[in-house]
């Protein structure tokens, strides 16, 4: 059998384009673009690309450092600021394929409140990721993220916050979990903020967001234990679930098929595997 002729666990190709999937978790070279500002990215995205062709993926969102402290890197940091075109050079390889967002430092609002501006305000992406436990980072219920939440909503923009539930408690002060999302999410109830991974620990996550309607979840990130999509449809609705696939950094059959071979209605699994981010872009 021909390696084109294997279906590696996956459904198979026609069925997966029906999907028409967009992935909302794309990390290439996540932490650090590479010490040229673009090399680590790119190369990342190049060893993803066998696993987007198996799994049909019409889109990716990639998560962007443009120069404001996210990596730890000072020199890197201001090739970037220098150098914008740098940010743009892997939507440029992937101009079909890409959607952005940037990576903000929560700890520098002005830095973060001017690429806001210069990257959503002149595009071209279409909101912003808060990391999680990283350089830059801040728990969301931090009151000084406020004028960048409220920069970001100005704008029409999404925004994603990483979220991880941890045995013992949060381990750093930038750590947030999805119940201080939903806190941040209830003051700003016409905005949609994404809790990316659910928490980790979904079970928990998945209660802490439920009543707050603005808060959708993504899928990406932890093993897949039987029963979390079934349950995400159950507590949150099938309306409210981003696909992420976490690649490279994670497999494409594990984070596939958490919704592929899930015990949910196909109608489901088209909005999470594409529609519902397709509609939160407007799409």
């Amino acid at each position: 059998m021909k390696p084109a002729d294997l279906t590696w666990g996956l459904p198979p190709a026609e069925q997966l384009r029906s999907y028409r999937i967009w992935d909302s978790y794309f990390t290439p070279a996540h932490g650090h673009p590479g010490k040229d500002g673009v090399s680590a990215t790119l190369a990342d995205m190049t060893r993803a690309e066998r696993a987007i062709e198996l799994g049909q993926f019409e889109k990716l969102c990639h998560f962007a450092h443009v120069g404001i402290g996210t990596t730890g890197d000072a020199a890197v940091e201001e090739l970037l600021r220098k150098t914008p075109d740098l940010v743009r050079k892997p939507f440029e390889a992937w101009p079909d394929k890409l959607i952005g967002m940037i990576q903000l430092n929560s700890t520098e609002v002005k830095a973060s409140l001017e690429a806001v501006d210069r990257w959503l305000g002149d595009g071209p992406m279409v909101g912003v990721y808060f990391p999680g436990g990283g350089p830059g980072s801040l728990a969301c219920s931090d009151p000084s993220l406020e004028p960048l939440v409220e920069a970001v909503i100005a704008r029409k923009g999404l925004i994603m916050q990483h979220t991880w539930n941890k045995t013992g408690g949060k381990q750093g002060p930038g750590e947030s979990t999805p119940a201080e999302l939903a806190v941040v999410a209830a003051r700003y109830p016409g905005q949609v903020f994404i809790c990316a991974h659910a928490g980790g620990e979904w079970e928990q996550g998945l209660r802490a967001v439920r009543d707050t309607p603005n808060v959708w979840i993504e899928t990406s990130g932890f093993d897949a234990t039987a029963g979390f999509i079934e349950m995400a449809v159950r507590e949150i609705g099938e309306d409210r679930i981003l696909f992420g696939s976490h690649l490279p950094s994670r497999s494409l059959g594990t984070e596939l098929t958490k919704v592929t071979a899930a015990e949910i209605s196909e109608e489901a699994k088209r909005k999470i595997l594409g529609g519902n981010f397709r509609r939160l872009l407007g799409g």
